[in-house]
């Protein structure tokens, strides 16, 4: 429920405490994105499950998220942000333990969808509260420390997720949620005031179906496209159908009184540009964190604790950075920060295509660090422009789409780049491997190889395959670097100066 009230009516009660209780709800939803991700081999083996229906593990998750997303500005006007929070957590901590006390595949999927759902929502609800607590001037440095939770998250999940597996207890991945979960419903049932509803907004259904179905069609396909392929019916079937579902969500958007998203966020410049933005800036991110464990594991070998510690560093560099990328945001606005940080994620990303099978574990250190120096700066500006340049009526809204862009270019990033990097690998092994001749003009160390029978070419054949394996992840940083370098250049149209809030009356909505 919205309720117009005085400017500093909730302000002078401080914001730092309710912000610190926001965070811990975000942090632990997006934490859970990451860390999952390198538990996957063990719950394969544990649970005994095929590659193709372990990976529903993420995928179902993911498409959950989908669906829940856009229903989550509905909900928080239908029963109070506050109570919408709190229910979120025990969800969350709720399903988390079902997760980890799964006894076989089916019942770990299910689990996870129903985890999506709480999942889902949280870092929606949090964004809309942090926009009513927190006073305009002070909305960059509250987004810088807010972003500790949104972009850190992610980035520590390999080493936590790595240290759980490897030493103690992969379930504990999802029951580390339990207590966190407790600990935040009982902060916010102190910390946030409880308002009732006082009207009852009618729930926009077909707007829901068609984005409902619009986005699960398309993380299906993305998610799906490599196994079923890109040009087969089925694919081509999602994607038409997914388009078809998204147009006439826009349709009916623009006719119902009591929209599910209103589309009048994209009336402003700031805020369609800065969605732009975000889903580069998601991109590289994801890109990053989800290819570069796996070259550490699957190219140099390394196991999934020392692969995450590689990536401490570059954690480290968000830690520090976000809240000082919060302060130039009220001072100088989004330009500067936004295009100077896309400009170093570009060459974060360029010196990253240069790994090669030997690259040293110090080399990649300094260049995913140097990647998230852009990361830091970029990734909150680029939010916090575009929220505050809507209408605070329009903040639920426009935090929505913003975490429908998250979810969208993460996924779609890991599936379109994997893609890519299958593709390519298999047609590189085939021109590489066409030039071992085995004849007389074999070089000397494939005539040296080919004497000493199968082991000797079985050497020649793993280096043949991590050179290969290599240069697609170089590939793929090249596209990354690209796109960071034209996002660079799309945010000199954002504006200069010191930060202004959302337009209109303080809304409340708890």
């Amino acid at each position: 429920m919205s309720i117009a009230t005085a400017p500093d009516t909730r302000r002078s009660q401080g914001w730092v405490l309710p912000l610190s209780v926001l965070i811990v709800g975000s942090f632990m939803s997006v934490l859970d994105t990451s860390i999952v991700n390198v538990a996957v081999p063990k719950i394969q083996i544990e649970l005994n499950a095929s590659v193709d229906n372990v990976a529903w593990i993420v995928t179902g998750y993911t498409l959950a998220l989908g669906v829940v997303v856009p229903l989550t500005g509905w909900l928080g006007m239908r029963i109070g942000q506050t109570r919408l929070y709190i229910l979120s957590m025990v969800g969350f901590a709720a399903a988390s333990a079902l997760c980890g006390a799964a006894w076989n595949l089916d019942s770990m999927i299910i689990f996870r969808i129903i985890q999506a759902i709480p999942g889902g929502i949280l870092p929606v609800v949090t964004m809309t509260m942090l926009y009513q607590i927190v006073p305009p001037e002070k909305i960059g440095a509250a987004m810088g420390i807010y972003g500790l939770g949104v972009v850190v998250a992610p980035a520590v999940g390999p080493t936590l997720g790595g240290y759980l597996v490897e030493y103690i207890d992969w379930r504990l991945i999802f029951y580390i949620n339990v207590p966190i979960g407790i600990l935040g419903t009982i902060a916010a049932l102190v910390v946030f005031p409880r308002i009732n509803p006082t009207s009852w907004p009618k729930f926009d259904l077909w707007g829901f179906v068609t984005i409902a179905y619009g986005l699960f069609a398309m993380l299906l396909a993305f998610s799906e496209g490599q196994d079923w392929g890109w040009t087969g019916y089925r694919i081509m079937a999602l994607f038409i159908s997914s388009a078809l579902s998204l147009a006439l969500f826009v349709v009916i958007e623009l006719e119902v009184a009591n929209p599910l998203i209103d589309l009048r966020i994209f009336k402003s410049f700031a805020y369609t540009l800065s969605l732009i933005l975000l889903g580069v800036a998601m991109t590289g991110l994801f890109t990053t964190l989800y290819f570069i464990p796996q070259f550490l594991q699957n190219v140099q070998g390394l196991q999934a604790l020392d692969a995450g510690l590689v990536l401490v560093p570059s954690a480290v560099v968000l830690v520090v950075l976000m809240p000082i990328a919060g302060r130039l945001y009220d001072v100088l606005g989004p330009r500067i920060p936004v295009a100077i940080g896309l400009a170093v994620m570009a060459y974060g990303s360029y010196l990253l295509a240069g790994l090669t099978p030997n690259t040293p574990r110090a080399d990649i250190e300094l260049w995913t660090a140097i990647r998230n120096v852009g990361t830091g700066l970029a990734m909150m500006p680029i939010i916090t422009a575009g929220v505050s340049s809507l209408p605070r009526m329009l903040t639920s809204s426009g935090s929505g789409m913003n975490n429908v862009m998250q979810r969208v270019a993460s996924s779609v990033a890991i599936a379109v780049f994997g893609s890519l990097n299958a593709t390519a690998a298999a047609q590189l092994m085939v021109d590489r491997g066409s030039l071992l001749d085995s004849g007389a003009a074999a070089l000397p160390e494939v005539s040296s190889a080919s004497a000493q029978g199968a082991p000797g070419l079985l050497g020649i054949y793993q280096q043949l395959s991590m050179s290969v394996t290599t240069q697609t992840y170089d590939n793929g940083f090249y596209i990354v670097a690209l796109m960071s370098a034209g996002g660079a250049v799309l945010a000199l149209l954002l504006r200069s100066g010191k930060a202004k809030g959302p337009s209109g009356p303080v809304h409340v909505e708890v």
